[in-house]
């Protein structure tokens, strides 16, 4: 055959199917574990308003400023402390054709994670007592490299041997190789969510007080990882 006709030669594509001689088996492994949550994110949102901009932004960066060393003075148990958005608004009266100002709203966005679940119920209290101060949340999660997500994975690769297994013993044969394993969908991965678990709670701020108020009792709220894979196997012929 000329290179010519090895250029146009039709193409055959690969078909994952086995032969009498060896034959082939296909499945899907899957793992679901319920694990203990091992982080925890509250959302704090700090507002302020008043007749100027002036007095609303010196109250809300007072307020911020009290947040922030609050929740920094928690120390190793608070593992990442963010600044999300920050808006300063004008509210216009309802009445009258002029566009008049009647007062300056401003609010700060903040994000803490937390290691410590009973540092987390004094935080959350402490915080929802302050003034002009709501906290969202919790919402519990694992690490991405929490050593859950291998555990899933190994269960569901043992998951697929074994189903594999009981096949190819119903047709009186034996695994004989693994020929392909991959996580499900690896080809078109989605992206995880933004906020995994669950669990939100939402506090609604309050005025301080010279007694503190004792600390939230927080459920942690279990978490639960799945794994799958598909797995292809040859085995020996089987004993019709």
């Amino acid at each position: 055959m000329t290179q010519d006709d090895a250029t146009h030669a039709p193409h055959t594509p690969h078909q994952p199917y086995g032969t009498p001689e060896v034959p082939r088996v296909a499945v899907r492994g899957e793992a679901r574990i319920e694990v203990d949550p091992e982080i925890a994110r509250i959302g704090i949102t700090v507002s302020a308003r008043g007749t100027d901009r002036r007095t609303a932004l010196e109250d809300l960066t007072r307020r911020n400023n009290t947040v922030l060393d609050l929740i920094k003075s928690y120390g190793d148990p608070v593992e990442e402390l963010e600044t999300g958005a920050f808006s300063i608004t004008p509210e216009l009266t309802r009445h009258g054709r002029a566009e008049r100002i009647r007062a300056y709203h401003g609010r700060v966005h903040i994000t803490a994670e937390l290691n410590d679940f009973t540092t987390l119920g004094e935080l959350t209290t402490r915080l929802a007592d302050l003034e002009l101060t709501q906290v969202d949340g919790p919402w519990w999660a694992l690490r991405p490299t929490s050593p859950a997500h291998g555990q899933a994975r190994r269960q569901a690769v043992l998951e697929a041997v074994q189903r594999a297994r009981e096949y190819a013993e119903a047709l009186g044969a034996n695994l004989a190789a693994l020929v392909e394993l991959a996580d499900l969908g690896a080809e078109n991965a989605e992206p995880f969510p933004t906020h995994p678990g669950g669990g939100m709670r939402t506090m609604a701020f309050s005025t301080t007080e010279d007694a503190g108020p004792p600390p939230l009792d927080l459920e942690p709220q279990r978490q639960t990882v799945h794994a799958q894979v598909n797995a292809r196997f040859t085995m020996t012929p089987p004993q019709l």
